[in-house]
């Protein structure tokens, strides 16, 4: 069965910051919708490229060498092996669209790290 989304009514479900939920699958990937606030983990995915969508909000991903700025509307894909830092002054809401298989914090278990992802 074919459904629309709406993004409004989906990021109302959940109040909790970088815990990414599922929102629909497209091949091998998954749509995840994540709040996030604040700073994340320096990270990398050893085999996946993940792309930020900016849907509300401001989020700056930090890399070693530079600061990438994304306002709403403006997405960026960070390509598999680079260290990165997302990074949310206010609350933000992102679209991630990423591989089924990648882990929110990449090479790096912490608190932060979230293995069983809830769908929206």
């Amino acid at each position: 069965m074919i459904e629309k989304v709406n993004l409004a009514q989906k990021f109302g479900l959940f109040d909790e910051y970088w815990s990414p939920r599922i929102a629909g699958e497209i091949n091998d990937s998954h749509v995840k919708l994540v709040k996030l606030k604040g700073e994340f983990v320096w990270h990398h995915h050893d085999n996946e490229d993940e792309l930020f969508l900016v849907v509300k909000g401001h989020l700056t991903i930090r890399l070693r060498d530079q600061d990438i700025e994304l306002d709403e509307g403006e997405f960026v894909i960070i390509p598999k092996g680079v260290e990165h830092l997302p990074i949310a002054a206010e609350e933000a809401h992102v679209i991630l669209l990423e591989p089924k298989s990648t882990l929110n914090t990449g090479n790096v278990q912490s608190e932060r790290t979230v293995a069983e992802l809830k769908s929206v």
